[in-house]
């Protein structure tokens, strides 16, 4: 009983904190009509100076990291992201009504990190006073680039099985699946790229990206060169205030995309409800697992939860919008935006108080 008085005090005192309340502004803006706007280049700027803040950083401190304390987290970074999505083509993608291929691109979202979440928990726990390891941020990509790949893959399998059954069908044939034309049709897109083609185009273009693209500069700039002075008087003092109007804006997208989700099976509301918490609890699972390997901190298992429970607002909808155009973005989108991201934002204060009591 005593850890639920712990969460609930928990939640009330971060929803009085900027982060969450700019979020929970935002939704109340768009649900009374607001016609409050930020313009769309401003939201972009926003976005990559917060993802530059945090590449920097997570370079920075890479530079004194031990390789063995940070290839820990990074392996349970990438198994995470594979493993949300193999669970969701068990789950969601066998509901009624749901299409596999639509099924499989909103679990790679939910695979995938929320640029925006992540920087929101990260300046919880700094306003908490709690520590962290500061090359969490160098671990978004691992999570990021294994969720896509494992669901673009999937699904482009699944495209491929349909394929197979209307060409022996069409043909009258009573060739099983597992013959010869099958294996083909399984090893080739329906584009007719092999398997290796279309893992290496998905890196490439998910590493592209404006959001992998800024972190990984980020990134090499904190490990190469010695941007500390900048990142010191200019990322840091703009961090809070950017990260408030991207929650604002957040907020009021997820009311948006909220209307977008009601078009779709409700079986996308209940995934979009649940899987981030259940998402958030496998993240604490390997976080747990790194701080009893490698002594990984608090913090750490915290942001580690917090990347799990949240869902791709930045490079997940670009991706799977190129990499597959057969799936309604109304479900991947919306279940991503307008459920999950604020649900895992609202789950930080939850991970929090289990840390608490288990580390």
């Amino acid at each position: 009983m005593e850890i639920f008085t712990t969460i609930a005090s928990t939640l009330v005192e971060q929803l009085q904190k900027p982060t969450l309340a700019f979020l929970i502004a935002g939704m109340m803006l768009a649900a009374l009509g607001s016609k409050f706007e930020i313009p769309e280049p401003v939201y972009k700027f926003i976005v990559i100076l917060l993802l530059l803040k945090v590449g920097i950083g997570a370079g920075i401190a890479i530079r004194d990291a031990d390789v063995v304390s940070l290839l820990v987290p990074a392996l349970g970074a990438t198994a995470l992201g594979i493993s949300i999505v193999i669970l969701g083509k068990f789950t969601l993608a066998r509901l009624r009504g749901v299409a596999e291929v639509d099924a499989l691109a909103t679990v790679g979202m939910f695979g995938a990190v929320s640029a925006s979440t992540l920087a929101a928990g990260m300046a919880v726990l700094d306003d908490s006073g709690i520590t962290y390891e500061g090359y969490i941020g160098a671990l978004y990509p691992f999570m990021d680039i294994a969720a896509l790949i494992t669901a673009i893959v999937l699904a482009k399998l699944s495209l491929a099985r349909k394929t197979a059954r209307s060409v022996t069908v069409n043909a009258g044939g009573t060739a099983t699946l597992g013959g010869p034309a099958m294996r083909t049709a399984m090893a080739k897109t329906p584009e007719g790229e092999d398997a290796d083609t279309l893992v290496r185009g998905i890196m490439v273009d998910t590493f592209r990206s404006p959001a992998i693209s800024a972190l990984v500069a980020g990134l090499v700039l904190g490990i190469l060169a010695k941007p500390d002075s900048v990142f010191d008087s200019f990322y840091e003092p703009l961090f809070r205030g950017l990260l408030s109007i991207l929650m604002l804006i957040k907020g009021m997208e997820a009311w948006s995309q909220f209307a977008e989700l009601r078009k779709v099976a409700h079986a996308y509301i209940l995934y979009a409800i649940t899987a981030p918490l259940i998402h958030g609890l496998m993240g604490f699972g390997v976080g747990l697992i790194a701080h009893h390997l490698t002594g990984f901190s608090e913090g750490g298992i915290i942001l580690l939860a917090v990347m799990a429970a949240s869902s791709s607002d930045i490079s997940g909808p670009p991706t799977m919008r190129a990499a597959l155009p057969e799936a309604n973005s109304s479900a991947y989108v919306g279940a991503s935006t307008g459920l999950g991201t604020p649900v895992a934002i609202l789950s930080i204060p939850l991970w929090i108080a289990l840390a608490g009591h288990v580390t």
